[in-house]
């Protein structure tokens, strides 16, 4: 069974979501061992200049590349609005190949509303977006989660995906 190795940059604050993405990490239970990790955001001030954002994700980053470099057998995706977009169906084939390819650990990692340090980028195996519209960085865990699911979904004959 895979590992899926959520990981965030922020806390849910907003109840309506914490309770949705319960409801999908549960369901996904499953189909895999799901975990999700809530990084601290860097604190910056209301109006940041684009030095002290780039200092915010290098700082996030750091955090990120243990994870990364700490696990060698182990398929990592960035979700960035530059990544690649998928279908759901495409979704769940490239999860089946990372399976197949003996991989049974996936680290997928969001940044922060600022997004993810460039040095997260380029150390993972793929980027990904979920669309070229933005969502309110809460909710891209609320979607991701769904889309997981419906991957698993749909590589495990299930009915959800229609």
């Amino acid at each position: 069974m895979m590992t899926v190795h959520l990981v965030t940059v922020g806390k849910l604050k907003e109840k309506y979501l914490v309770s949705a993405c319960n409801e999908y990490i549960k369901r996904l239970g499953a189909y895999c061992n799901i975990f999700v990790d809530e990084l601290p955001e860097s604190r910056l001030p209301d109006d940041p200049s684009p030095k002290q954002i780039e200092n915010a994700l290098a700082d996030e980053g750091k955090k990120m590349m243990k994870l990364i470099e700490s696990r060698k057998c182990c398929y990592n995706i960035a979700m960035c609005i530059e990544g690649k977009m998928l279908s759901s169906e495409e979704l769940a084939l490239k999860i089946k190949q990372v399976s197949i390819n003996g991989m049974s650990f996936m680290n997928i990692f969001i940044g922060s509303s600022f997004g993810i340090s460039e040095e997260v980028k380029k150390a993972c195996d793929m980027q990904l977006s979920m669309s070229p519209m933005t969502f309110p960085h809460q909710l891209a865990r609320v979607m991701l989660l769904e889309q997981l699911y419906r991957a698993f979904s749909i590589n495990g004959n299930g009915k959800y995906h229609k």
